[in-house]
């Protein structure tokens, strides 16, 4: 249970679906209920698909660049950071590259907008992805991979749940309460992303005094 709160707190936090309400909202203004239902759906899946492919295959990309589990984690902690710094700043979607004028003019011409801007790079972010990889290096019994997978079950969900009640969501908090969680939630990412890089500088350092 330790490990299922800690891996779906992280996964949370750091995909922030809370924080694409408005993106969200903003792009499917002209969809009917179920239109939107149905990009909430395809989300949410897209999400769990990339959430997955990045815990089982993440090591092979990691032995094929030759990148060490050390890297990765002080790596995908700056990456976490600056996405917490995003958040806490109000600047989350200019972090993720959605106020440039050509990635709104391509938007706006998609069709199908659930894997990208939404489950790529929105949702499903390098953060979340060194994440995944970190903890496929970290936990290698059954019990403790099959929790992980009912975290990342349990997060695409939630994206699902989220983003289909998104427009309720902002009538409900408004522009000012989304805004607020999102620096609440900006703050944990920051310490998490910070713990990753903290735990990993001292792996090191004990390898190197023994």
């Amino acid at each position: 249970m330790d490990l299922f709160l800690v891996a779906f707190g992280a996964l949370f936090s750091i995909i922030n679906p809370l924080g694409t309400v408005p993106v969200f909202v903003g792009l499917t203004q002209e969809h009917s209920k179920k239109e939107r239902s149905k990009i909430a759906f395809w989300t949410a899946l897209d999400v769990l698909i990339i959430l997955l492919l990045s815990f089982f295959a993440g090591q092979y990309l990691l032995s094929f660049f030759g990148i060490t589990l050390h890297a990765l984690k002080i790596a995908g902690g700056l990456i976490i950071t600056s996405s917490g710094f995003a958040l806490l700043t109000g600047k989350f979607r200019e972090h993720k590259g959605m106020k440039r004028k050509l990635v709104q003019e391509d938007i706006h011409t998609r069709d199908a907008i659930s894997l990208t801007p939404l489950a790529i790079p929105m949702l499903a972010g390098p953060g979340t992805i060194s994440l995944l990889i970190t903890y496929n290096q970290d936990y290698n019994l059954n019990s403790e991979i099959t929790v992980i997978i009912c975290a990342i079950l349990i997060a695409a969900l939630s994206i699902y749940f989220i983003l289909k009640s998104a427009h309720f969501i902002v009538k409900f908090l408004g522009a000012s309460g989304i805004n607020a969680l999102s620096r609440i939630i900006g703050f944990i990412v920051i310490a998490i992303g910070v713990q990753y890089i903290i735990s990993s500088v001292e792996e090191i350092l004990s390898r190197i005094l023994n």
